[in-house]
């Protein structure tokens, strides 16, 4: 796949940066099911008529608009809930470059999948080192899990 920062996370979960038109395509004849978009419409590539390209080949289309200086924990338990809601789909998750997804990923396979940190590690790393923003969006993601005896 020659999409930006495709990464296969699972059989049912797939990651990358910014689709084009013909990627949302081949998406869609790999039979995902849902799309869901973390990037913002003024991201750099984004495409402004997404939703209904991807509405318009059979696929469910979900917007998360998450800043880049300041994702919350709101927008990541939106996510979450959205990912156990599609729980037996194929889901493709993007952003522009796969960052702000790989992080959502990251927190969502060790919270909700009990992925040991170390595996969930993996995905992350191949995508980037978390920025100081992203570190502390993390951590406080991991603690709050952590209190809550959602994380061991």
């Amino acid at each position: 796949m020659a999409i930006i920062n495709y990464y296969q996370v699972s059989e049912r979960i797939a990651s990358s940066g910014q689709p084009t038109e013909n990627d949302f395509q081949e998406i869609a004849a790999l039979g995902y099911n849902t799309v869901i978009n973390l990037a913002l419409v003024t991201s750099e590539k984004a495409i402004i008529n997404e939703g209904d390209i991807v509405t318009n080949l059979g696929l469910s289309y979900i917007h998360i608009p998450v800043l880049w200086n300041n994702p919350t924990q709101e927008q990541f338990n939106i996510f979450a809930s959205i990912m156990q809601q599609q729980s037996t789909n194929k889901v493709w998750v993007h952003c522009a470059l796969n960052m702000r997804v790989s992080a959502f990923l990251y927190l969502y396979n060790i919270i909700y999948l009990n992925m040991p940190k170390e595996a969930a590690e993996g995905h992350l790393s191949n995508i980037w080192k978390p920025n100081e923003v992203w570190s502390e969006f993390i951590t406080n993601g991991l603690n709050s899990a952590s209190r809550s005896g959602s994380v061991n």
